[in-house]
Formats: C-alpha cells, sequence, structure tokens
C-alpha cells in the first residue's frame, strides 16, 4: 500500500510507515508551506497571499496571520496529512505581538519588523551593552521599550511573543514559548542561553517569553486542529535563518548571499561577531554561530534601469572573465548600512555609458565588489573566512553575474539547492521529532 501526492504534481509513492516534516515561512507578503521526508525532498508545497482584513483603518494583520495558517493547513494533500509527524514555522525577525497572558488578547497591533520606535532608542542604549543588536529603533526590545512607556493599562498579564511563537501558539497552545532566534533582538544572550542581568534588572523584564532552541518539541498539536493535522509542534526561528538552513550550509566557512531586492550575506562561523555600527550581529546554530550584515544594495536597482526580459537579454551578451572599468555604488535611495555605515551616502551610477551591456556589467561588477567587502568586513571583525558561497534569491538564476562574483570573490560560488524558508521551517520540524 502506498501514499500519492496529488497536488504537488509530484509522482512520488509514500511507503507505509513513512513520516513527513512539515514547515511554513510567514514573510512580508505571504505565506508558504513545504512538506518533506526524512530525506529533505520535498513531497507537498504551496503558498498563499495574505487576505487583508481591515480593523479601524489599519491592517489586521493577527486575523490576516491566522486565516493564512489554516489556509495552508488545509492545502496540505488530504492524502499526507495522517503521516505528518511534526511542524515548525518561520517568522519575520523583530515582528512583535504583546498579548494579555490571561485572555490572550493582543494589547496593541502587531508591530512589524520594518517598523521603528526611535523614541525608545536612548532608553535601549542606556542599558545595553555598546553596539549590541538591541541599539537599532527597529528590534524588537525597542518596540517592547516604546508600548510599555506608552501604554497605560495594567501590564501584570502582558506577554511578549513573536510572529513565529504566536503562530505556534495557536497550533500548541501552550503561552509564552520562544526561540533564540527569534528572542535575539530583544536582548536574548545565545551564548549564555539567558536572558542577560542588564535586561533582567529591567520592569517590563516580566513580559519576556521562555526560550528553546529552534526544533524543539514543545508539545501536542490542539485538539481542535487535529481533525486537520495531528502532530508535534516545535519551536521555529526567524525567515532568514530559515531560508539559511534551507542552503544546508553546514559547515564553518560556507556562506549564502541572497540576492533579493538587497544583499544580505550570512556566513557560519566558529566566532560570535556582534557590532551595530555595522549592522553586523550573530545568531546561534546549535554549537556555531550564523553572522550576517545586509546592503541597501540588489535587485531592486536593477529593477529602476532594467525589464527582467532586458536583464536576460543583455547579461547574454557579458563577459564574465573580464572586469568592467565602471566604479558604482548602487543605492536605491541616499542610505548605507552594510559593509558601510552611512546614513549619507549617495547612490552612485553615473557615468552611464552608450551600451546598456556595458551599464548592466558595471552595476552587477559593483554589487559584487559590495559583496566582496561585506565578507572582508566579517573576516576583520573576527569571523571564519568564507570558504564557499551559497546563492538565493531572484539574482541566484543569473549565471553571469554568478561568475562575475566569482571572480570578483576569489570563491566558490553557486546557487542554492533549496532556497525556500518554509524548507528550513520543515528541517527544524523534522529536527524536532528526533
Amino acid at each position: 500500500m502506498t501514499y500519492r501526492s496529488s497536488k504537488n504534481k509530484r509522482d512520488i509513492d509514500l511507503e507505509v510507515g513513512e513520516r513527513l516534516y512539515l514547515g511554513m515561512d510567514f514573510g512580508t507578503s505571504g505565506a508558504r508551506y513545504a512538506l518533506i521526508d526524512m530525506e529533505g525532498t520535498i513531497r507537498a508545497e504551496g503558498k498563499r497571499e495574505y487576505p487583508l482584513y481591515m480593523s479601524k483603518d489599519t491592517v489586521d494583520w493577527l486575523r490576516s496571520w491566522k486565516a493564512t495558517l489554516h489556509s495552508l493547513l488545509e492545502d496540505v494533500p488530504i492524502n499526507l496529512r495522517p503521516l505528518i509527524a511534526s511542524i515548525s514555522i518561520d517568522g519575520t525577525s523583530a515582528t512583535t505581538v504583546i498579548i494579555d497572558s490571561a485572555t490572550a488578547d493582543p494589547l496593541c497591533r502587531p508591530l512589524l519588523y520594518n517598523e521603528s520606535c526611535p523614541d525608545a532608542l536612548p532608553a535601549v542604549k542606556s542599558i545595553a551593552p555598546a553596539n549590541h543588536t538591541v541599539c537599532s529603533g527597529s528590534s524588537t526590545l525597542c518596540k517592547l521599550v516604546s508600548w510599555w512607556n506608552s501604554n497605560d493599562s495594567n501590564k501584570e498579564s502582558a506577554l511578549l511573543l513573536h510572529q513565529a511563537d504566536w503562530l505556534l501558539w495557536l497550533l500548541h497552545g501552550k503561552l509564552g514559548v520562544s526561540d533564540y532566534n527569534n528572542a535575539l533582538k530583544v536582548g536574548y544572550d545565545p551564548e549564555l542561553d539567558s536572558y542577560p542581568s542588564w535586561l533582567i534588572s529591567q520592569p517590563y523584564s516580566c513580559v519576556l517569553p521562555s526560550i528553546q532552541a529552534p526544533g524543539t518539541s514543545i508539545g501536542s498539536i490542539k485538539e481542535d486542529i487535529r481533525t486537520q493535522i495531528d502532530c508535534i509542534v516545535c519551536t521555529g526561528t526567524t525567515d532568514s535563518i530559515a531560508a539559511f538552513l534551507a542552503a544546508r550550509a553546514t559547515q564553518p566557512g560556507k556562506a549564502v548571499t541572497s540576492l533579493g531586492s538587497t544583499l544580505a550575506i550570512k556566513l557560519l562561523s566558529t566566532k560570535r561577531i556582534e557590532d551595530s555600527r555595522f549592522g553586523v550581529y550573530s545568531h546561534r546554530l546549535d554549537d556555531k554561530w550564523l553572522v550576517g550584515g545586509a546592503s541597501n544594495t540588489g535587485g531592486a536597482v536593477l529593477r529602476q534601469f532594467f525589464t527582467d526580459e532586458q536583464l536576460d537579454k543583455l547579461s547574454k551578451q557579458i563577459n564574465p572573465m573580464v572586469a568592467s572599468p565602471l566604479d558604482y555604488y548602487p543605492l536605491q535611495a541616499v542610505g548605507e548600512r552594510f559593509p558601510v555605515a552611512d546614513l549619507e551616502m549617495e547612490p552612485r551610477l553615473h557615468p552611464r555609458p552608450e551600451s546598456d551591456v556595458e551599464y548592466l556589467h558595471g552595476i552587477l561588477e559593483s554589487i559584487a565588489r559590495i559583496e566582496a567587502k561585506g565578507y572582508t568586513l566579517l573576516k576583520d571583525l573576527g569571523a571564519t573566512e568564507v570558504e564557499e558561497v551559497f546563492t538565493a534569491g531572484g539574482g541566484a538564476k543569473n549565471e553571469k553575474w554568478t561568475m562575475i562574483r566569482q571572480r570578483v570573490l576569489g570563491l566558490p560560488v553557486s546557487r542554492a539547492l533549496q532556497t525556500e524558508a518554509a524548507y528550513g521551517a520543515a528541517l527544524l520540524a523534522l529536527k524536532g521529532a528526533q
């Protein structure tokens, strides 16, 4: 007797007794799921955009996320659901939900990953170590402090959750559980495996969740959801960490460059590096560290000048073995955060040659130089030296750009076989089931 998935168009038979592992990625504009087997083969996958429910002229994100969660569960092929052993979810980093632990009602609207609370920054900087990752207006801690100082309601039963925590709570029903990746930007110290004393001494520390390693079994899924799926629920992680896990870069010196709208790099290191001056911070990955930084350069700049069709046609005419003499710093707007921290940096995209091929070559090469400077900075700060780079994001499809980057970096560069964060979340589910 075998099972066959019909929705994912994969003609793969499933043996009796085989177990599957479900991962969900809740990104900025929508969510995805990936269902994998013990070998990491995808057996089903799907995606949903968030329905935009409105409340008082703003989007009711909690309702949108909850509806999407249940839609994704329903999208899993019905014949595969009995085989699911575990589930994990990743969410956007520093997206903050504050609820009443007694009623589970939200005490304010969710504070999204890209929102800044500069009003709380002086207070946070006064208690945190210099250049700590919480010393940014968009950190979870700044959002918590801003809410705490501006809210007059009863705070005794308040509880902070991250987006992934809240979604997982809908499945397991145990309030107040998070993971050390999501908790990094609220001040959790993954090296000490505890909240630091400078944070615990603050009055709002009472709202902080308990912390587990990503991919830790929390408990069984709630009874009212077992009609859809009956499995264990595991702690999650952030979307960027899940995307790194998907690339299966497991050895120190392996790195993932994400070439999306912006350029982000993550390097697996034996040493932890933190420096908010350059937007550099480290996530714990078991006994290693994932050191990263993100530049404002990237694919969004390319789209200012070229369509996808033009990019494809012009790229084919580039000789990637010849260095471009053009020296640009491609930015969409004023300001850079990594590898140069300069809020006043102006985009540099001139002079523009008559040839569009030469212009594109110059931009691609300049972005590659910025990527190289990023990895050099991480090395200079003390991280493990990069040895190999896997590429994720839309830019990974451009073979000529890959060859340019390989020449500029002086390293092996290849496209990651898996790039979806949902796949990384499924790997965490697999880990938790073991």
